[in-house]
């Protein structure tokens, strides 16, 4: 099931993507900037959804049953020399990580694409952010001028 929902949210992503770059061409839905505030939006949505569900799999994981603890998302596909020492892990839902610490308090990712989902994330929350406040903008300059022109 957590593969099916990951295989979900990166197709969405994918979709929602394509859909913030087909505004881009000629042909694009009017009006765009309304369009475009709606597909970033929904963009950094997926994006963030796909980590979120990545970090909830490796909790779900964790303490669930035999050779479950230590994390097994701090222990699969490392080598032996990474994991030694390794004493729990801590996982955040904002900004999305799953981090796996060493008894010494060294500390190492257990997936390094929690990094351009997180940027990825943001900077798509704070272009639909400043899209939503140059729509309000546009919107009110051009109340201001069809005022001003009655």
């Amino acid at each position: 099931m957590g593969f099916g929902v990951s295989v979900a949210c990166a197709v969405g992503a994918l979709v929602a993507g394509a859909g913030v770059v087909a505004t881009a061409f000629p042909g694009r839905p009017e009006p765009w900037p309304v369009h475009l505030l709606r597909r970033a939006a929904v963009t950094a949505a997926a994006v963030y959804s796909l980590g979120l569900f990545s970090v909830l799999v490796s909790e779900w994981d964790f303490d669930d049953g035999a050779n479950s603890v230590p994390a097994p998302a701090c222990r699969d596909g490392f080598d032996p020399a990474t994991i030694q020492g390794l004493s729990h892990h801590r996982s955040s839902y904002l900004p999305l990580r799953f981090d796996c610490v060493r008894e010494d308090g060294s500390v190492y990712s257990s997936d390094p694409d929690y990094g351009w989902m997180n940027g990825a994330s943001a900077s798509l929350a704070l272009s639909a952010a400043l899209f939503a406040i140059g729509a309000g903008y546009a919107t009110e300059l051009r109340a201001r001028r069809a005022a001003a022109a009655s």
